[in-house]
């Protein structure tokens, strides 16, 4: 496993999207917490600096396509959707409502710039095979990015779906890795090893970088690269687990929570402060 050095300070702008995702988990009282900050980096530099994208026309044909596989992590996803202007801020506080459109999964046809209905685990892969293998056959020339979990990699499917974008060539789609260790039963390397995970990808014809995940500019500069081969491409971002929350990082209990205190917002909030 590749040793990363991670930042200690969170920036203005990621403590600004994290607490636009406390107003969704205050909202609905409840929510992915883990995954949710995990996640607000590699959606920060899709969105910010890599991804192609008009939320005035959100079914553009010369739009890129970013898919959440991992369809649990949605606050990250509609927290970053809201910001760039895909829907009112003021939506995010109706989160997991009756009336709400903000789902506890993300669903297409009902949230502005979601690609796919998303949640039950191994789909978003092959999803995005089908995005990429389609834009082929269409001559278009827009990208395609998927973000898949580390614990959603125990699902077969993934890896045939990485089968198919080798054997297709897709080099229009890359696969980014929300690596942060734990899935809902505890430690990654406890229930199922994926280690070593960048030589696996590589054997299966992809492209691989390893970089942290909270780092924009290792971010950046891993999605921007040209890719040097005819494949897909794949990114292990090493994040962690309710980046931001110093309570709450690393530690599996904070994976979900089904009821969340104004003082818990208020603690969440305080910690994103003093990250």
């Amino acid at each position: 496993m590749k040793e990363l050095k991670r930042s200690s300070h969170l920036d203005p702008r990621s403590k600004h999207l994290r607490h636009l995702a406390i107003n969704a988990l205050e909202g609905g009282g409840r929510g992915h917490v883990g995954s949710t900050f995990s996640l607000i980096e590699i959606f920060r530099v899709l969105y910010d600096e890599v991804a192609r994208f008009d939320p005035a026309e959100p079914h553009a044909p010369t739009r890129d396509r970013v898919l959440l596989s991992k369809g649990h992590g949605c606050i990250a996803l509609y927290t970053v959707l809201a910001d760039k202007g895909y829907f009112p801020l003021e939506i995010l506080n109706t989160f997991c409502r009756f009336d709400s459109t903000l789902g506890g999964h993300p669903e297409r046809g009902h949230v502005p710039g979601v690609e796919a209905s998303t949640g039950s685990l191994g789909h978003g892969l092959s999803l995005a095979v089908g995005m990429a293998v389609a834009a082929k056959i269409r001559s278009q020339l827009h990208h395609v990015f998927v973000v898949v979990g580390d614990g959603e990699l125990d699902e077969g499917s993934v890896w045939e779906a990485a089968l198919a974008a080798s054997h297709h060539g897709l080099d229009n789609l890359t696969m980014i890795v929300d690596f942060n260790g734990l899935q809902s039963y505890g430690p990654i390397h406890e229930i199922w090893g994926l280690e070593p995970l960048v030589d696996k990808f590589r054997s299966f014809g992809f492209s691989v970088s390893d970089v942290d995940g909270h780092d924009m500019e290792a971010l950046m500069e891993s999605l921007q690269l040209p890719n040097l081969t005819r494949g897909p491409r794949a990114v292990i971002a090493r994040t962690i687990k309710g980046k931001g929350i110093w309570f709450a990082e690393n530690e599996p209990s904070w994976h979900h929570k089904s009821r969340l205190t104004q003082g818990d917002i208020a603690q969440l909030r305080e910690a994103v402060e003093n990250a």
